[in-house]
């Protein structure tokens, strides 16, 4: 198609919509009320991800060394951990740094050594995180047979539900974001094609004079990418705005709440918002108009 073709397709698609103003208003308040439904749906599931994400990775493996084990034999302990599948890090934290940690805790005048008469009855520990939270109760299983551990603790039963959790909350999610997203397709199609259908008279008479059918098709799928991005833009941006208002009174509310703060992973929800629009609003049309050239 020429260059001044579509020119005239877009000054026609322009004109055609003021015309029928009205109609154009209600297809792009149904194509933003749509985009908005999928793109809260999109965030929150997201955020699950996010917190279920942050839940697994501070899950960790505590490895209570035999007390007899001498600091050499403790230390050497790292290598045969670290060799073990799923390892990512493990910290050693020798008993000394264990009781300061407990003398902090019950705050700075406390003198914990000489309660227990200068004798420190605390382990050396081995703090352990995996690559992987589904990797914890493997690990766990094969440091307690290590000679000189003497006890491996990891929140066994608790993290076993977490994990089931978090895969469920994962699946779920994915459902909601296909459900809704399949929903926002059938409204938003289904307002195109009400809008194409109101003008029959206009794309049947046109047809009998002889117009082509990609003259009277042209303007009309122009029409639909028009309605479908300026209906997925208003949608961004209350978007854009209600989520930014939501995370600062989050941040302060419950600061201890993890929530999605990533403007990459956003302005990837709102690119595709902007293209799901307008692409779903100019298959509408051209679906919907497809029906009316059979004349």
């Amino acid at each position: 198609m020429k260059l001044s073709s579509i020119g005239y397709s877009l000054r026609d698609a322009f004109r055609s919509l003021w015309r029928n103003k009205f109609m154009t208003l209600a297809s792009v308040a149904t194509v933003a009320i749509s985009m908005v439904i999928l793109g809260a749906a999109w965030i929150l599931v997201l955020n699950t991800e996010y917190l279920a994400s942050t839940m697994e990775s501070e899950l960790e493996i505590n490895v209570y060394l035999e007390k007899e084990l001498t600091r050499d034999k403790a230390l050497e302990m790292k290598d045969k951990i670290q060799k073990i599948s799923g390892v990512e890090e493990a910290f050693f934290v020798p008993k000394e740094e264990g009781l300061e940690a407990m003398e902090e805790r019950f705050g700075e005048d406390s003198d914990l050594l000489q309660s227990l008469g200068g004798v420190n009855p605390l382990p050396d520990v081995y703090r352990i995180k995996s690559h992987d939270a589904d990797f914890v109760p493997q690990i766990a299983s094969e440091l307690a047979v290590l000679e000189g551990i003497e006890t491996v603790r990891y929140g066994q039963g608790f993290v076993e539900k977490l994990l089931s959790l978090t895969d469920w909350l994962r699946t779920v999610g994915l459902g909601v974001i296909f459900a809704v997203g399949l929903a926002a397709i059938f409204l938003i199609a289904t307002t195109i094609r009400l809008t194409v259908f109101a003008r029959r008279r206009e794309v049947t008479i046109m047809k009998l004079v002889g117009a082509t059918n990609w003259y009277i098709r042209w303007p009309f799928f122009l029409e639909g990418m028009i309605i479908g991005f300026s209906g997925a833009f208003l949608a961004v941006m209350s978007i854009y705005f209600i989520y930014d208002q939501l995370v600062q009174n989050i941040s302060v509310m419950v600061s201890f709440v993890p929530i999605m703060t990533d403007q990459e992973v956003l302005y990837n929800i709102y690119k595709n918002l902007l293209l799901m629009g307008t692409g779903i609003g100019a298959l509408g049309s051209a679906v919907s108009l497809h029906r009316f050239l059979k004349v």
